[in-house]
């Protein structure tokens, strides 16, 4: 142990000791413990990522000195707050921390959270206690602007349609006027999603507590602010979805390629990971994948997890005019500063401050302000707090002079700092969420399908972001097939060819630049209308037979109460029966005799007869007539897919236009990607399909309302 870290240790046990904090990192480290114990990826955000104890302790995976992050960001010394370990917890084991922490300390409560009449609800609400038709109801809410937080009374300012209204009817005057005097009051409780409270004696000495009538859990009725004031130990357990993304792809490897790795303990400056960023390659990344951040990272081209950590920084409201100037010094354009403390701390960003912990250290260093004072002095300039910032600048500017800087120069620097320090980012946070991403590519780079499959199961209830997933997976070759009910699970699976499973010894380590013999299977849970108790029947029923020939086996040995016909109608219209043989017409017209014959074999089973299929066990040519499907017509193309896109949300065998694409390709002059290269008026040819529109509305002189399809197409 060096001394700088002697030092530091020591200086953050006194503080936390001092303050009589320790049971609270002592508790945090016992259920992260826990957690990391039975398999539950964990880890810290925020600035509770720069304490060293919290390090120590494996409370957190970043070593502060390495990457120069400040305990005064976290815990200031002369403050009396409580502090604040913010946990991210992979989504599928929350649960089972909090109940670990409910067990085991006893005096545990989730903390409630109050939603409030907004301007639009409150209207709602009013109108229905005072009988106003609803359509009437309906369209006076809807005058209300769609500006964030907005209040009644401006919304009648902004909307002439509203004063309007209430001079002519006196029962649309009383909603409004009751709104007004009910807006912003509590509507409804329901449990914050992470705040929890720990104390070490009954929770109703402190506050008052209830049980929900759906649930047995103990919640406060004091929401997380009054906790606090009230003096409770309150932490957050959030549920990160990235952290459950990582642990299944790893455990796809490791089921797969017999290859387990530590998301942990992964080489940072690995440039075939970085070099994914480079190029925007970036799709399913946590925190990355934005076009505004991949057209930032193509410019920057990081080649260190520094480039990652300033991206993850930069790309704000505020801090965005300095991506040019990062993204140019890091390429070569020279820069100076006025002080070589100045320069040694702003090294890492070529000069620029973007850090709130880089401000708080030149404050200390330059101006001999204490860290915590610094801190304070950050807050203050973020809050014009013009009493504090005035008390600090004198000190700053003294401790310059005493430094060799020329006053005047002093001065601008002060005023730099009160301009960076009203956007400066929390590094330890930034840190935290870019070694995350980097996770992510990491799997990206060597494990692409089972990353991709992994990403897919845990944004299976959005459409959208499936649909988008799967063109990335296609733009990696990968394919992604139907639903299969001798080979799906309830989850998106990889499906490895014959070479790939013969391949014997260690597995080599090395960036896929091509998939090949690896596919991806849709999960049967990712189709609507098919449960997840029917998804487990199914899976129950394969088990135990080995593999379905026909539908009409399948319906023999499922539950038919829990796999019902509905279900077994979406799974066809999916192409889950594809590989039993005979198109999905067949299999549908089969369907209702399947379910039948199903439903009385199970009878007969259970009355001790033997069923049809037992009796021609042997007889092959009796079983195949048996299987046989009714002799119709296949769906028509169009019909096929469209039942698709109905049950998956999207086309996976095929496309609509896939017919057309010759003659699309041959007649475009653009596509979809390269739109927002071209410049604003100009005029494209480009084939497609519309799915839906979305207008914009403006008001003419005299209020009315005009609308018409946002983009200027001619169709």
């Amino acid at each position: 142990m060096t001394e700088e870290i002697k030092e530091r240790l020591y200086r953050e046990l006194d503080v936390i000791r001092g303050k009589d904090f320790s049971s609270y990192f002592l508790i945090v480290w016992d259920f992260m413990n826990y957690a990391r114990r039975t398999g539950i990826p964990c880890g810290t955000r925020g600035s509770g990522v720069g304490t060293l104890v919290g390090y120590v302790l494996n409370i957190g995976n970043v070593e502060p000195l390495e990457y120069g992050l400040l305990f005064e960001r976290f815990m200031d010394p002369e403050r009396s707050e409580m502090p604040d370990i913010d946990v991210d917890i992979c989504q599928n084991g929350r649960g089972d921390i909090i109940n670990y922490v409910r067990n085991k300390y006893g005096h545990v409560a989730q903390i409630i959270t109050y939603g409030t009449m907004k301007a639009r609800a409150v209207i709602r609400d009013v109108s229905r206690v005072l009988n106003v038709p609803l359509g009437d109801a309906d369209k006076l809410a809807k005058l209300v602007p769609e500006t964030l937080n907005i209040k009644l009374k401006d919304a009648i300012e902004q909307e002439p349609q509203i004063p309007e209204w209430c001079n002519k009817d006196p029962k649309i005057a009383k909603v409004i006027e009751i709104g007004k005097t009910l807006e912003g009051m509590a509507r409804h409780a329901s449990v914050h999603a992470a705040g929890v409270v720990i104390a070490d004696q009954p929770l109703d000495d402190f506050l008052p507590l209830y049980k929900a009538a759906d649930s047995d859990d103990v919640i406060t009725q004091y929401d997380g602010p009054t906790c606090d004031k009230v003096g409770l130990l309150k932490m957050d357990f959030l549920g990160l979805r990235t952290l459950t993304t990582i642990e299944r792809a790893r455990q796809l490897v490791k089921l797969g390629k017999n290859y387990d790795l530590d998301p942990n303990n992964l080489d940072l400056t690995d440039q075939n990971v970085l070099n994914l960023f480079g190029e925007g390659r970036t799709k399913g990344m946590f925190q990355f994948e934005s076009g505004g951040m991949r057209d930032l990272l193509q410019k920057m081209k990081p080649d260190r997890i520094g480039d990652l950590i300033a991206a993850n920084a930069l790309y704000r409201p505020g801090p965005m005019a300095l991506i040019p100037d990062y993204n140019g010094r890091k390429h070569g354009e020279s820069w100076s500063l006025p002080h070589p403390i100045m320069e040694e701390v702003l090294k890492e960003t070529y000069g620029i401050m973007i850090y709130q912990e880089q401000v708080m250290q030149i404050l200390n260093r330059l101006g001999d302000l204490p860290l915590a004072r610094a801190y304070k002095l950050i807050k203050a300039i973020s809050k014009k707090k013009h009493s504090i910032i005035n008390a600090e600048m004198g000190t700053f500017i003294e401790g310059c002079v005493a430094k060799g800087i020329d006053k005047k120069k002093a001065e601008e620097l002060f005023e730099l700092i009160q301009k960076f320090a009203g956007y400066g980012f929390n590094k330890s946070h930034s840190t935290q969420y870019a070694i995350l991403a980097f996770q992510t590519a990491f799997f990206k780079t060597y494990f692409p399908t089972e990353f991709m499959a992994a990403l897919l199961t845990f944004e299976m209830g959005s459409t959208e972001k499936v649909a988008e997933y799967i063109d990335e997976c296609k733009s990696m070759d990968i394919q992604v097939l139907p639903p299969d009910v001798n080979e799906s699970f309830a989850d998106f699976t990889v499906i490895y060819d014959e070479s790939v499973k013969k391949k014997k010894g260690p597995y080599e380590l090395k960036p896929i630049e091509k998939v090949q013999g690896e596919r991806i299977r849709f999960g049967m849970a990712a189709v609507k209308g098919v449960g997840e108790r029917a998804v487990e029947e199914i899976i129950r029923a394969r088990e135990e037979i080995g593999k379905f020939e026909s539908i009409y086996q399948l319906c023999q040995h499922i539950d038919t109460r829990l796999v019902n016909k509905g279900a077994l109608e979406a799974l066809v219209k999916a192409g889950a029966f594809d590989s039993l043989g005979g198109h999905r017409g067949q299999t549908m017209a089969a369907l209702e005799d399947a379910v039948r014959i199903g439903n009385e074999l199970q009878k007969d089973k259970a009355q001790g007869q033997m069923s049809f299929f037992d009796a021609f066990e042997e007889d092959e040519e009796l079983k195949e007539e048996a299987a046989k499907l009714p002799d119709v017509e296949p769906w028509p193309k169009p019909l096929m897919l469209q039942y698709e896109r109905d049950v998956l949300g999207l086309y996976v065998t095929s496309h609509p236009l896939a017919d057309y694409a010759q003659d699309i390709y041959y007649y475009s002059t653009a596509h979809t990607n390269t739109l927002t290269n071209l410049r604003p008026d100009s005029e494209v040819i480009i084939g497609g399909m519309i799915s839906r529109m979305r207008y914009c509305v403006t008001k003419n002189g005299r209020g009315q309302a005009h609308a018409w399809p946002c983009s200027r197409w001619k169709i």
